[in-house]
């Protein structure tokens, strides 16, 4: 081959690095400054994995610099560990998990400081299920009965925990079953447990399914007993779920809820925390699209139940404009 040709093909390959180079430096046009936020969200039988999906999108439609995922996980304190071990840049918790991991209780042994929060997005209600044939009416009636609390050590299973501790009852009053969501309706359905019990934004999924098959009933939390709830746990606020919000149930009825929020790291810079509340806010219909329960996400409740939390600055930033 001639000095000429092997010229011309250096040159060649040199043009096309050269190329690569600028074009992985500038970032498709984004400046250079591209964030990966890699998403984890919760079962596929839950909120979580819906909303975080649909907030994925929208990030990479709308968020400067930001490129999205989101992925299914074992939910709040299986997202909170993962954030301690840097496996992902944000996840979407409940705000009392949040409140056990900042302060080192419960099921976390020590203090996780490097949690960051981004926004608060929507109340994630207790629900207790069971079947209208079961005959039970209040939590009092767990008493004896097979109950779905939760996968083991979960936030759902911890929220059990303490509402039935308002009633002055334990896991030895009640025949206990750590099953997840999904789990727990297929066993309400089958007949063997006889109240499943979860703490997700309703409508929920797994509960629908089982509404519409079975003629189902919510078990209401006296007024006395939520006052209670909410003193010793401040993260609790009182919830309302409407009748007709699951088919053939048409009662009002009174409980508890968290709320579901959206956390990230110290590693997130101001900058990529700005663009992601402005996205998320800015297209709420979008994420409102995958889940009903998006509906209840407002830029002027973003802070709610965040009081716990350090937060990151641009997302305050944002929220308080």
């Amino acid at each position: 081959m001639g000095l000429s040709k092997i010229f011309k093909r250096v040159l060649t390959a040199g043009l096309a690095l050269a190329m690569a180079v600028a074009a992985a430096g500038c970032g498709g046009g984004s400046g250079g400054n591209e964030s990966f936020v890699n998403i984890a969200t919760g079962g596929t039988a839950g909120t979580y994995y819906p909303i975080g999906g649909a907030i994925a999108d929208v990030l990479n439609k709308n968020a400067k610099d930001v490129n999205a995922s989101a992925q299914s996980t074992g939910a709040s304190v299986a997202n909170i560990n993962m954030l301690k071990d840097k496996q992902v840049e944000m996840a979407i918790v409940q705000n009392d998990i949040t409140y056990y991991a900042v302060n080192g209780t419960e099921m976390f042994e020590n203090k996780i400081e490097n949690l960051r929060g981004i926004a608060s997005l929507y109340p994630e209600t207790c629900q207790f299920v069971t079947l209208e044939s079961s005959g039970i009416k209040t939590i009092a009636d767990l008493k004896g009965k097979r109950v779905a609390v939760g996968a083991a050590g979960s936030g759902v299973e911890g929220n059990v925990r303490q509402i039935l501790k308002a009633y002055g009852l334990t896991y030895d009053d009640i025949d206990e079953q750590f099953l997840s969501f999904a789990e727990g309706a297929t066993a309400l359905k089958d007949g063997t447990v006889d109240v499943a019990c979860l703490t997700a934004g309703a409508p929920t999924a797994s509960v629908q399914d089982v509404a519409s098959q079975k003629q189902i009933r919510l078990i209401p939390l006296e007024d006395e007993k939520i006052a209670e709830l909410v003193k010793d746990y401040p993260f609790y606020t009182k919830t309302t779920v409407p009748g007709g919000t699951y088919q053939g149930f048409n009662e009002d009825i009174q409980t508890v809820s968290v709320m579901a929020i959206l956390v990230a790291t110290d590693k997130m810079t101001d900058e990529t925390g700005y663009e992601i509340t402005k996205a998320i806010f800015g297209n709420l219909d979008k994420i409102s699209a995958a889940h009903s329960v998006a509906k209840s996400i407002a830029k002027d409740k973003a802070l709610d139940g965040m009081d716990f939390i350090k937060m990151n600055a641009g997302a305050e930033k944002f929220i308080k404009e």
